[in-house]
């Protein structure tokens, strides 16, 4: 063996979710864009704002090359670093200090770093289920392990609390917290993230070491029913993971930050881990054109409402169909219950009516589909149809 065995088994096979995707650009290829229902990929739909570009525009036109296109320190510009402080201070109104805000290409990246970072091979990373399934490719990375809680499928997909409690244990350094969820689309509320901060209060007490809490967060500004908390409020040893790709549509830019929280127990080390690690890894020096363009744009959003309006649609007419699936908060997921025990069949089903659904097997669940409805209106409404014909196959119309 001339490479790494594991990393050429990620290499030789991509997640399901690209996998399908790269299906639906050949089906595309074959019939036609408007023939296929694509609803495997998050990636959004809804156009950056128009500032965006005229934005770009003038940073190329006033800011010298060499710095534009140069080098930033390696956690990143101080200026960008000082205005995303300023933002976290008067939007959530909590005390960050860009000493602590590492610059990053994207939350991949911000969570690879910080589990990096964090953890060693005697560590365990608890998830709750369903979960994004690049988790379990970072954790293992790190060299710790990946341990699975269950979230109650009676509840909306809340935290299992008596779950969470049950594993964790001596070997527990962090909690990954993913509200708005992918792929549910639930939202954790501030009663279910101050009992969550209870636990584990409670837990580093018991086990004389701290706990800390991995909020990953790219959906944070994609919520539709609910307020969000801020978790460094609740919770000290929390670290913000975050991602401009979904709030401002520039998921190909590759650009977010790491915040550690100040009330971290040694933030100040767990900062200079995570730059560690960056430097291990590559991470270093985010796009630096991206980088300025956040200092300039920061706070502004893409047209948020026609997810919404997309959920709702999506929502009410497959569940009018017969269909049973979790209401989402925030995201812009629908996560749908599949009337085979096995959803990878009935996503090979929904394949004779060019409908593209992923499983839910690899997010740590069984029995269920994501529909990413990050897709255009007009696209839903032409899917319809398909979706009725593929609800009578399944005896589920009322």
């Amino acid at each position: 063996m001339t490479v790494a065995k594991r990393m050429l088994d990620l290499g030789k096979q991509s997640s399901v979710i690209r996998e399908i995707f790269e299906y639906g650009l050949k089906r595309k290829a074959e019939i036609g864009n408007e023939n296929v229902f694509d609803f495997s990929l998050g990636n959004p739909s809804v156009p950056a704002p128009a500032q965006i570009n005229d934005i770009l525009k003038n940073l190329i036109d006033s800011v010298p090359a060499e710095k534009l296109h140069g080098y930033t320190s390696a956690p990143g510009d101080q200026n960008v670093r000082n205005a995303v402080a300023d933002y976290i201070q008067k939007t959530f109104d909590f005390a960050a200090t860009p000493e602590l805000i590492y610059m990053t290409c994207g939350a991949a990246a911000g969570l690879a770093v910080c589990l990096n970072g964090l953890t060693t091979k005697e560590d365990e990373v608890i998830v709750f289920a369903p979960f994004f399934p690049e988790y379990r490719v970072f954790v293992e990375h790190s060299g710790s392990k990946l341990v699975i809680v269950p979230c109650d499928e009676n509840n909306n997909f809340q935290p299992d609390f008596v779950s969470l409690e049950q594993a964790i244990n001596a070997k527990t350094k962090a909690i990954i917290v993913n509200s708005p969820n992918n792929p549910t689309g639930t939202c954790y509320d501030e009663n279910t993230i101050q009992k969550l901060a209870e636990i584990l209060n409670q837990k580093q007490k018991e086990l004389q070491k701290p706990i800390y809490i991995l909020s990953d967060g790219p959906y944070r500004e994609l919520v539709y029913d609910i307020k969000l908390p801020y978790l460094p409020h609740h919770y000290d040893n929390t670290i913000i993971i975050y991602s401009y790709s979904k709030s401002l549509s520039l998921a190909g830019a590759r650009i977010g930050y790491v915040f550690v929280s100040p009330l971290a127990k040694n933030a100040n080390d767990i900062f200079a881990a995570i730059c560690g690690a960056g430097r291990s890894l590559g991470y270093v020096c985010a796009p630096s054109l991206f980088q300025f363009l956040i200092k300039e744009c920061i706070g502004l959003t893409a047209d948020l409402s026609i997810y919404k309006r997309n959920r709702d649609l999506l929502y009410n007419s497959l569940t009018n169909l017969g269909f049973t699936a979790i209401y989402p908060s925030g995201a812009f997921y629908l996560f749908v219950k599949s009337p085979l025990q096995d959803a990878n069949k009935f996503c090979e089903h929904a394949k004779k009516y060019e409908i593209l659904l992923v499983p839910s097997d690899s997010f740590g669940c069984t029995g269920f589909v994501r529909i990413a409805y990050c897709v255009s209106t007009e696209q839903i409404i032409k899917s319809l149809p398909a979706f009725e014909q593929l609800a009578k196959d399944f005896d589920l119309l009322p």
